[in-house]
């Protein structure tokens, strides 16, 4: 990847729907030019995929919440998640905890419910989300070593 690449990534992570001609005007390329390495970066796997990002309270589920968690049978307990609609990302992690989960809820007594669900496998600490001052951060591209 050079810099018209990252300079791609960097506009395509704050606007998504920017039409290909605006984007080949942004980074200085005609727009059948910067189409063919959108193309490239989907190929290479760069670009996972597209989506929308909504506003929680929006969609009355304003309370936010991670748990650091315990599971006892880790297979069980991410296939259980996949079906939890308000349990948003799973992330394995290293320490004392082995999952770290993100959960949306309509109420603090809907967050209960699904903390007791989840409680069948295994245990957890819970964090509730006051606020949010920085979220949806793009991710800055960088070069990889030469060697």
């Amino acid at each position: 990847m050079d810099e018209i690449d990252f300079s791609i990534l960097r506009v395509l992570q704050n606007d998504g729907k920017i039409s290909m001609t605006r984007l080949g005007k942004e980074v200085s390329l005609t727009q059948p030019a910067v189409t063919e390495r959108v193309k490239r970066l989907e190929e290479r796997g760069v670009i996972e995929r597209y989506s929308a990002v909504i506003n929680p309270s929006k969609v009355n589920k304003p309370v936010s919440a991670f748990l650091l968690f315990q599971a006892r049978h880790c297979d069980k307990f991410v296939k259980y998640c996949e079906q939890m609609e308000d349990v948003l990302e799973i992330h394995r992690i290293s320490g004392q905890y082995n999952f770290l989960v993100k959960i949306i809820a309509t109420s603090l007594e809907g967050l209960e419910i699904t903390i007791n669900d989840l409680g069948q496998y295994g245990e957890s600490t819970t964090l509730v989300v006051l606020s949010s001052p920085m979220m949806h951060r793009p991710i800055i591209p960088i070069k990889k070593e030469e060697k």
